[in-house]
């Protein structure tokens, strides 16, 4: 399957990229890097400069019909910038809109406050991030994962990079089962 790793040109959290993107190439699956400029995009290991990334394909120029699952890695600086980018915005509702599975760790929920996919859903993210979920109609649960299936597509969510490991199997497991 092909997922969708949305990222924005800089401000990702290194780990909440590369270790998705393994579980991925590990379970079979071609991850795919997509973010709002063609070239490079800095990921961040906290506030300091890691390693770059090269994009594969470009929001715009792309679609949600050409993957089977869309990953949001978090950083605080990485989805607040993709919140306010109109078409990466309606990049991930179209993952919603066509009940294709998506997955969001740590911060990576306020690109999904700004979708507007969260009324009527549970899920969890870093704590400071609670507030925005309730205000956009979400549940808020403090859990290591939470799996959410009350909506038009399967919902996977983390807190935090010490979660990963409980992430990357969960997501995994659910993208393998929706069999896209």
């Amino acid at each position: 399957m092909r997922i969708a790793f949305l990222v924005a040109p800089e401000g990702v959290e290194q780990v909440e990229l590369t270790e998705p993107w393994q579980a991925a190439v590990n379970a079979g699956h071609e991850p795919v890097l997509v973010s709002t400029d063609a070239g490079e995009i800095q990921a961040f290991d906290h506030l300091d400069k890691a390693d770059t990334f090269t994009v594969d394909e470009v929001v715009g120029e792309t679609s949600a019909a050409s993957f089977g699952a869309l990953v949001l890695p978090g950083g605080v600086a990485n989805p607040d910038f993709l919140r306010t980018d109109e078409k990466a915005v309606a990049f991930a509702r179209e993952f919603f809109d066509r009940g294709l599975p998506v997955a969001a760790i740590c911060h990576a929920a306020w690109t999904l406050v700004e979708a507007d996919v969260l009324r009527g859903r549970t899920l969890t993210s870093w704590p400071s991030v609670r507030t925005d979920i309730v205000n956009a109609g979400g549940t808020w649960v403090d859990a290591e994962v939470e799996v959410c299936e009350g909506g038009p597509n399967t919902l996977v969510t983390s807190r935090r990079p010490d979660d990963l490991k409980a992430f990357c199997a969960t997501f995994v497991r659910v993208f393998s089962e929706a069999g896209a």
